[in-house]
């Protein structure tokens, strides 16, 4: 599936974004013609310019890069030397897209820094995993432009597409063609990552950044942004626009600038994120100590304003559900937890009162702390930070008749496969004859997460498994029964008429 297609904005000069302004997408030529050739650095050199730009991981963790450089010196040191480096190109979260829109239009500039830190280590490999076909189609044309220039080789690889894939043990498990899932244990790539070799793993915004660093030193990086925070990031503004921006620039402005305001809230981070109310969000600014003091996290720079006529319940509520459908079906508070935890908050919405308010937080403690990911306490994380944000709203929808808004879909979610489609009456295989989902016993590894997703065509024999290989697929079921064939972990399902 290929998502929407962001739209570009700048605070001040843009870095990143430069030369955009005049095309939409830099070929190798037109990437050297604004950013100029990449210098070489060494491993020592490399760490040092993390440290003194205070480099830090774009896709969530904020792990200074500095200290993973090291880590993968140091592991390589111990071992035979070998190395291997991975760019996170994944973005599982619907509301960020700016790892996207450097791959859709400045391909190279994330390459330069995967080879930089490449060659400064004596990498075998840089490997990019992504989830949009799109985006994949981008890096190959990207690396086929630089193949006669030689270094390290570079591959790209299509992963599935689930919230999930983003986490470590899970892109790289994926890398090394197994399924693109959590490992449940605490692997440091550093230690142990593509074909087990010592990893730098970061984002696609991280390698971007230091492919500017390079070029233009350490000093004239830091002329913009903050002393103790330098440089710009990358923000998605309410799922559609992405921003580059200075740090410690006022929240407020950035949301004028993508044609938006505070609203009833602002939630940073995305959906592992923390709500900000409408004065916190009046008085942030765009760095990690502004944002600490509200207990927030830039992580992956999603930024969400929700207007004032659209419902926060129910849009909670719509987030959560498609969480708790993103669960790896590896563990009981994904598989179990949060479909209850959607379910309990669902009771909330619809007026169940007192019982259902206490029944809710009871779930949200029980997944906290438990997962084999962070995924649980992620999505515990947003509705508590959402029934502290919007309080009064809840109540009215336990106690009384609701709000009377709709639900906009501020928080944007993928939209269902199998609605309307421009070439649904022509494509194969949907005719009128009768489609039925398939299961191929020789892939299905009993997650059970397809019975989650489409419960009523899907039934789970007493081993957890799907109680039959064929099922009747009614037409109504069909958005669901796609969802369920693309999250299988194991590629197991199928559709067929």
């Amino acid at each position: 599936m290929t998502g929407p297609w962001p739209t570009l904005a700048c605070v001040g000069p843009p870095r990143l974004l430069a030369g955009l302004d005049e095309v939409a997408r830099l070929d190798r030529v037109g990437h050297l013609t604004v950013h100029g050739a990449l210098p070489e650095l060494r491993a020592d050199e490399l760490v040092e310019l993390a440290e003194n730009i205070d480099l830090r991981g774009r896709g969530g963790a904020g792990f200074p890069f500095a200290r993973k450089l090291r880590a993968v010196t140091a592991s390589a040191r111990r071992r035979d030397g070998r190395t291997a480096v991975v760019v996170n190109g994944s973005e599982g979260e619907p509301s960020c897209l700016k790892d996207t829109a450097l791959w859709l239009h400045a391909p190279h500039l994330a390459l330069d820094g995967a080879q930089l830190a490449a060659e400064a280590l004596g990498a075998e490999e840089v490997a990019v995993g992504v989830t949009r076909p799109d985006v994949e189609r981008s890096i190959r044309e990207a690396i086929a432009q630089r193949a006669p220039s030689g270094g390290c080789p570079i591959r790209v690889t299509l992963l599935p597409e689930r919230f999930v894939t983003g986490e470590g043990t899970a892109l790289t498990s994926g890398l090394n063609r197994g399924p693109a899932l959590p490992s449940g244990r605490k692997v440091r790539s550093s230690d142990s990552g593509l074909s087990s070799l010592p990893t730098l793993l970061s984002n696609t915004e991280t390698f971007a950044q230091l492919a500017v660093a390079a070029r233009l030193g350490a000093l004239p990086y830091r002329e913009a942004g903050l002393p103790t925070e330098p440089g710009t990031v990358l923000l998605t503004v309410a799922g559609r626009q992405v921003v580059e921006t200075p740090t410690g620039v006022p929240l407020t402005y950035v949301l004028q600038l993508s044609g938006t305001d505070a609203g009833q809230g602002v939630l940073v981070g995305g959906y592992h994120g923390r709500w900000l109310g409408p004065e916190a969000a009046r008085a942030a600014t765009i760095s990690r100590a502004s944002l600490a003091a509200y207990d927030a996290v830039l992580g992956a720079g999603a930024v969400l304003p929700l207007p004032h006529d659209t419902c926060p319940a129910g849009e909670t509520l719509q987030v959560a559900r498609w969480m708790a459908a993103e669960s790896a079906g590896q563990c009981g508070p994904c598989v179990l937890g949060l479909p209850a935890m959607a379910d309990a908050l669902a009771r909330v919405v619809y007026g169940g009162g007192r019982n259902a308010f206490e029944a809710l937080h009871g779930r949200v403690r029980a997944v906290r702390g438990r997962g084999a990911c962070s995924h649980p306490d992620g999505t515990s994380s947003f509705v508590a930070s959402a029934l502290a944000a919007f309080p009064e709203e809840f109540e009215e929808h336990a106690f009384g008749s609701g709000c009377g808004r709709e639900v906009l879909g501020a928080l944007p979610l993928p939209a269902e496969e199998g609605g309307p489609e421009p070439a649904a009456a022509s494509a194969p295989g949907r005719g009128g004859g009768e489609e039925r989902l398939m299961v191929d016993w020789t892939l299905c590894q009993g997650h059970g997460l397809c019975a989650d997703i489409i419960p009523g065509v899907i039934q789970l024999d007493a081993d957890g498994y799907p109680a039959q290989a064929s099922m009747p697929l009614p037409r109504r079921q069909r958005p669901r029964a796609l969802r369920a064939v693309r999250r299988c972990p194991a590629l197991a399902l199928r559709i067929q008429e």
